[in-house]
């Protein structure tokens, strides 16, 4: 199954102890108008939040897309839920963009890259 990468990835070498929000999600067939506009606003928006480390994405030609976002702590992850705009916007995918999605959140226990561009 082939993916397509929409956000470069943040070749961080060292998330350890970072939150990681998973988003997994299934999107509907059809090009959802507005789709595009809103997850780069999102994206955006999420960047100059407090406790914000970064975001890598991929979608594939089937439907299923996978985004992670990282943050400080559970608390800056917390907040980001709560942002109204946010909250607008994922009610607009359930109601048009998503056929279902599933959310993990994690505590990064180890961390490393190739190649370390620390």
């Amino acid at each position: 199954m082939a993916r397509t990468i929409l956000i470069g990835l943040a070749m961080q070498p060292n998330r350890t102890g970072q939150i990681a929000v998973i988003f997994t999600s299934w999107r509907t067939a059809k090009d959802a108008q507005g789709y595009a506009s809103a997850a780069t606003a999102m994206e955006a928006l999420a960047a100059v939040q407090p406790g914000y480390c970064g975001i890598e994405s991929a979608r594939g030609a089937d439907g299923f897309g996978i985004t992670v976002s990282y943050w400080h702590d559970e608390g800056c992850a917390k907040a980001w839920k709560q942002i109204a705009e946010h909250s607008a916007v994922q009610s607009l995918g359930r109601k048009q963009w998503y056929i279902s999605y599933a959310v993990q959140i994690a505590t990064i226990g180890r961390s490393y890259a190739w190649p370390d561009n620390g």
